[in-house]
C-alpha cells in the first residue's frame, strides 16, 4: 500500500510539473531567442528602470523570432501587484490603428467607400461638407478637437459617449479648422466618428467588432475594449496608469488628480483610443500583418501609404499609422500612445521585419522612452553615454536667483537640476546644462566664485536673443 501511495505521489508529481510547464509555454506564447543584443537591450532597460525613468514592459523581435521581453516595475501600487509579460495596458492611441483595420475590413465586405462623405453615416455632421472616410483615417478632415469642445461645454459630472459629442457637435456647428484635404492635422475628432463608423454600419459594439473580426481570429486573447470608469469591470494583471503628483510627491492614479479630470469624463468615447492588450498579442498583431491573415497586399499597400494632402504635402500617415523612411531602417510603421499615465509604442520595421513594443504605465517628470535605443541595439548601432555630475554637485546650484526684479528657482528632483520645478536641466559640461525639449536650443551656464560657490546663471537662447543673468540670493 505504502508503495502505491509512493507511485501515486510521483505520478502527480509528473503530471504537476508538465502542467507548470504548460503554463510556462502559454505565458511565455513565443519562444525568447537570445542573441548578442539581448543583454545590451537589457542594460538599456535596467538602467532606464533603475533612474525612475521607466516602468513597463517591452518586447523587441526579429523576423517574429523574440529576442527581448521584460516587465519592470509595479502594475498596482496598492496592491503592489508586479507586472509580467502578460499584463494587460490601455494602448491609448495605438488602438487607431485597430479602427482604420475595422474600416479596411468593411470596405472589403462592400459596406462603404473610402470616398464615402462622413455625413452618409453620420448625418447629424451634414453642416460639415466634403470631408470623407479617407479624410478621417488620414487626419485631412479639418474638423476641430473635440477635447476642447467638450472642456469648455460638457458637464463633467457625466460620462461623455460617442454620440454625446456627436450631438454636441451637431448643436454647436464649431468651425472647420481647414477645407477637407487641404492640410494634415493629427485629429482624435477623426478617429472618434470612425468607431461610430464601425457600430452603425456593423450594427455591433465598437467593442464587439473588433472582438469578433480582430481579437478572436488572431487569438489576441488578452486584448479588449475597455472602459474603466464608464464600464468598469474586474480585469486579471491589468496595469493601472499612473501620474506623478507634484503636490503629494509620489505617483497617483489620474482619477485624483483635479487637473485630469478628463480621463473620467471622456471615458465613454472609443475609436481613438480604449483598445487595451499586451505585448505577446501584439507581436501576434505584428506577425497577422506579414501573413495576410485580415487583408491581403493591396490593402496593406493603402494602410501603410503616406499620403499627400490635396497640394501634395506629405502627411506622414496612412491609414492608423506614421508612416517613416530612413536611410538606416527602412521603412518604418509605427504609432505611439499617451493618456491617463499610459505611454505606449508599437514600432514596426517592415523592410528588416524588426518589432519593438513598449507599455508603460507610469508618467513622470522624467518618465523616458528607451524605444530609441532599443532601435539603435537592433541595428549595431553605439548609444553615446550622457554626461553626469555627482548628486554633491548638482545640489550646489540649488537656490533662489533673481533678474530685474523675477525670481527663479532651481530645484533638486529625481536626481536631477530643475528650472522653477518644470523643466529639466541637462549638464552638458560641469557649470553648462540644456533644458530637455526646448528647441531651439536653451542653455543655463553657472558662474563661479573664487571659493567655487554658485554666484549666478546666465540664461541663453541665442536665436531668440535670449540673454539674461540671474544672481543667486543669499
Amino acid at each position: 500500500m505504502k508503495k502505491l501511495i509512493i507511485l501515486l505521489t510521483a505520478i502527480v508529481l509528473i503530471i504537476a510539473c508538465k502542467n507548470k510547464e504548460n503554463t510556462q509555454k502559454a505565458v511565455l506564447a513565443f519562444e525568447v531567442v537570445e542573441n548578442d543584443k539581448t543583454q545590451r537591450l537589457d542594460s538599456v532597460y535596467s538602467a532606464h528602470y533603475d533612474r525612475n525613468e521607466f516602468n513597463g514592459n517591452v518586447l523587441v523581435a526579429e523576423k517574429g523570432k523574440v529576442i527581448f521581453q521584460k516587465s519592470y516595475g509595479i502594475a498596482n501600487i496598492e496592491t503592489n501587484e508586479k507586472l509580467n509579460i502578460e499584463t494587460s495596458f490601455e494602448l491609448a492611441s495605438v488602438s487607431k490603428q485597430f479602427t482604420a483595420m475595422g474600416i479596411v475590413q468593411l470596405q472589403k465586405d462592400g459596406k462603404l467607400s473610402y470616398n464615402d462623405l462622413v455625413s452618409k453615416y453620420v448625418p447629424e455632421l451634414n453642416n460639415y461638407k466634403g470631408i470623407t472616410i479617407k479624410n478621417l483615417l488620414i487626419h485631412t478632415g479639418g474638423l476641430p478637437d473635440y477635447m476642447r469642445i467638450m472642456e469648455k461645454n460638457w458637464d463633467k459630472s457625466k460620462i461623455a459617449t460617442n454620440q454625446d459629442v456627436i450631438e454636441l457637435f451637431e448643436k454647436l456647428k464649431p468651425k472647420i479648422e481647414f477645407e477637407p484635404g487641404k492640410k494634415y492635422s493629427y485629429s482624435n475628432t477623426g478617429y472618434l466618428l470612425l468607431g461610430t463608423i464601425i457600430e452603425r454600419v456593423s450594427g455591433k459594439s465598437f467593442e464587439q467588432y473588433l472582438d469578433e473580426k480582430i481579437f478572436t481570429p488572431l487569438k489576441m486573447e488578452k486584448t479588449f475594449v475597455y472602459q474603466r470608469r464608464f464600464n468598469p469591470k474586474k480585469i486579471d494583471n491589468y496595469a493601472l496608469g499612473y501620474i506623478y503628483s507634484d503636490s503629494l510627491k509620489r505617483n497617483i492614479i489620474p482619477d485624483d488628480s483635479p487637473e485630469d479630470g478628463n480621463v473620467i469624463y471622456l471615458d465613454g468615447i472609443v475609436g481613438d483610443g480604449m483598445v487595451n492588450s499586451t505585448i505577446i498579442d501584439l507581436l501576434k498583431w505584428d506577425r497577422a500583418l506579414y501573413d495576410n491573415q485580415l487583408v491581403n497586399e493591396e490593402d496593406k499597400k493603402l494602410i501603410f501609404a503616406s499620403y499627400p494632402t490635396d497640394s501634395g504635402v506629405e502627411t506622414g500617415y496612412g491609414f492608423g499609422w506614421f508612416i517613416r523612411n530612413d536611410s538606416l531602417y527602412g521603412k518604418r510603421v509605427l504609432h505611439t500612445g499617451r493618456w491617463a499615465g499610459y505611454l505606449t509604442i508599437f514600432e514596426r520595421h517592415v523592410d528588416t521585419d524588426k518589432t519593438i513594443v513598449q507599455l508603460m504605465n507610469v508618467e513622470n517628470k522624467i518618465t523616458t522612452s528607451p524605444a530609441k535605443f532599443a532601435r539603435k541595439i537592433l541595428y549595431d548601432q553605439p548609444i553615446e553615454k550622457p554626461f553626469a555630475l555627482t548628486e554633491e554637485v548638482l545640489k550646489k546650484y540649488v537656490g533662489t536667483y533673481s533678474w530685474d526684479g523675477r525670481e527663479s528657482e532651481i530645484t533638486f528632483e529625481f536626481g536631477r537640476l530643475w528650472d522653477d520645478g518644470q523643466y529639466e536641466l541637462r549638464p552638458i559640461s560641469k557649470t553648462k546644462f540644456v533644458i530637455i525639449g526646448f528647441r531651439p536650443e536653451v542653455t543655463f551656464t553657472f558662474n563661479l566664485n573664487d571659493d567655487s560657490s554658485v554666484k549666478s546663471y546666465r540664461v541663453q537662447q541665442k536665436e531668440n536673443d535670449i540673454d539674461k543673468t540671474y544672481i543667486r540670493k543669499k
